[in-house]
Formats: structure tokens, sequence, C-alpha cells
């Protein structure tokens, strides 16, 4: 049963698979600095259907199953204030007849005019979500366990989905979104190619990585950090997931050294914003007709142009950006695109 998804549950959500489509005009504008760009692709997991669409979905596919095979009526996730994943959580456990509780923190120190109350915010509240914020210097664990202990004294059945849907359960979707994108670029003759994407909370990544042993051969993955200052320690955690994942696929743990992750792109931290963030997000969009975020995508894609510029990657590899989705939290980051 190696590799065998249908031995868990699941429920549908996602519109798969995604477009995996050429940036053509980003790739001549990136070349005009300088030495030729690779070929550059972009996996559009922002467009997999739920509530404005996201890497999220293919997560919640397997953990909402679960939920509903264990009975739960109410899942209950956490995040930050402008968390697509709380968001995305909201619209999957509408669209399974569940009610959803998100305890949310408020610990970015982003001051911007909207940024606490537009936005997932505002999609959180539409969705109907119960929303919980949670000022800083709280205890999350105990503030999780309270949420959790009030819905099960109330009669209710619980379900938690840890930050970001990153645990094993989840990161299944990326363990079979890996064989998807492998697949996609088989089918366009492509040999040597790379997946480049936002990493933070470590369950794309991991199932990634956990996807990529069970296939045996396909794409390199490169994970750039746009979560922790503590890159090592983000990197270990994500080598455990990884390993926990491919456990549940019944293949061996990847080596340590298939967690590739890059630093140097986060700036001041998780959520705030950073110039070279600022011109990506312009310039994806005003060349490829592309929305990203400013949290995750963003930043990526920041990473992702400078690492090109710089020769990090191979002339004759071909390089797919992942792109996970977030649009929703422009609308929270005005300020940071509004013309002066």
């Amino acid at each position: 049963m190696s590799g065998d998804f249908s031995a868990f549950p699941r429920f549908r959500l996602a519109h798969l698979p995604t477009p995996l489509t050429e940036m053509t005009r980003l790739s001549r504008t990136v070349s005009e600095g300088g030495a030729p760009s690779p070929r550059l692709f972009i996996k559009r997991d922002d467009c997999t259907g739920l509530a404005g669409g996201g890497n999220k979905t293919r997560k919640l596919e397997f953990l909402i199953g679960e939920a509903l095979a264990q009975g739960a009526d109410t899942v209950v996730t956490t995040g930050a204030l402008q968390s697509n994943h709380a968001r995305q959580t909201a619209a999957a456990a509408a669209a399974a007849g569940l009610r959803s509780v998100l305890v949310l923190f408020d610990i970015v120190p982003y001051e911007g005019r909207l940024y606490r109350s537009s936005g997932n915010l505002l999609m959180d509240e539409i969705l109907g979500a119960e929303v919980r914020i949670v000022q800083p210097g709280t205890d999350a664990i105990e503030a999780i366990r309270s949420v959790m202990a009030g819905i099960e004294d109330d009669g209710g059945k619980p379900y938690f989905v840890p930050t970001g849907g990153s645990n094993a359960t989840g990161s299944l979707g990326y363990a079979l979104a890996y064989g998807e994108i492998a697949d996609a670029l088989d089918a366009l003759g492509i040999g040597e190619a790379r997946i480049v994407h936002a990493s933070s909370s470590g369950g794309t990544q991991g199932g990634l990585i956990a996807g990529a042993a069970l296939r045996g051969k396909g794409p390199a993955i490169h994970g750039i950090n746009v979560y922790r200052t503590d890159t090592k320690a983000m990197a270990d955690g994500i080598h455990k997931l990884a390993a926990e994942t491919a456990a549940l696929l019944r293949v061996p743990a990847p080596p340590r050294d298939a967690v590739h992750l890059e630093d140097g792109f986060l700036g001041e931290g998780y959520g705030m914003p950073t110039a070279a963030m600022v011109e990506a997000v312009e310039l994806v969009a005003r060349s490829e007709g592309i929305l990203l975020d400013p949290v995750y995508t963003g930043k990526a894609m920041a990473g992702f142009l400078a690492l090109i510029r710089a020769g990090h990657f191979a002339a004759d590899e071909a390089l797919v950006f992942l792109h996970t989705g977030g649009m929703p939290g422009l609308f929270a980051y005005e300020e940071e695109f509004l013309s002066a």
C-alpha cells in the first residue's frame, strides 16, 4: 500500500490539476539584467478554487477528510490575523458543513490602516467563522486548549488543524502535488527542473520532499524562508515533517540534506513588508498579469529573482515557482502599493 493516497480520508475541495504555465515575459525581463534566465514556469496553486485559492486547500482535503471520519462538528485552527490558512480553513469547513473557530494572534507589528479589518479577516467573517483575536503575550497553547475545552463543554466535538495545516496528514496534499508537477514537466519533455516556493510552517515543503521520496525522481525542491529568523531550526522541523509524511506513505524517510532552505529575504520578520517584496509583486503583476501576496509569495518571488540574477541556478534548468496563493492579503497592505 506504499503511496496509496486512497487509504486516507479525503474531502475534495480543490480544482485540480492547477495550471502550470511558462512566464516568458518575466524571463525576458530577468535576462535584460545580464546572464540568460533559465526557463521560468509558475504552478498556479492560487487557482485551487476555494475562497480565493491557495496551497492550504490541498492540505485541507486530507485534514477535513480526517475531521469528518472522526465525527467532528467543529474545526479549530490558528494563525496570524491575516492568515491565508485560516481563511481557507473557514471555507473548507463551510463546504463540509462544519462550524469553524479561528484563533488568530495579533503578533505582526504592522500598522497599516486596513491590516486589522480587511483582507483575509474580512473574508473570515463573510465565510461565517467565529473569529477570536488573541493579543501578544498570550500563551498560545493555553488559548487553543481553552477554546477546544469550551466546545467540548458545550457538547461539540472539535478537530484541531495546526498552523498552516502543517502536520503529516496535511502534508499528504503536497506529497500528491509533487507527482502532479513532475508529471506535467515530463509531459513537456523537461528534464532538469527545480520547484521554488515560499516556506513557512513547513507542510508544503515537507510534503513535496516526501512526494519526491515516493516518486523516486523528479524536480529538486528549494524553499525560501519567509517565516522565522532561525533557518536551521526551521529546516530541522521541515525534515521531521517530511519524514513523518513519508512514514504515512510507507516510503523511506528522506535524508536531512533533502531540505534546501534559503534565507536572506525575510526582512524585519514574518508579515513585515520589504522593498524587494513590493518590487517583485509589481514586476510579476505587470509582466505576467499574476497577483502575488505581501507575506509569502511576494517575498519568495523576490528571493527567486535575486537567486536567478546571481546565477544560483543553471541556465539549462527549468524553474517552477509554486504560487501558494494569498492575494487577499494585498488589501491589508494597501499603503505599500499606493503611488505617492
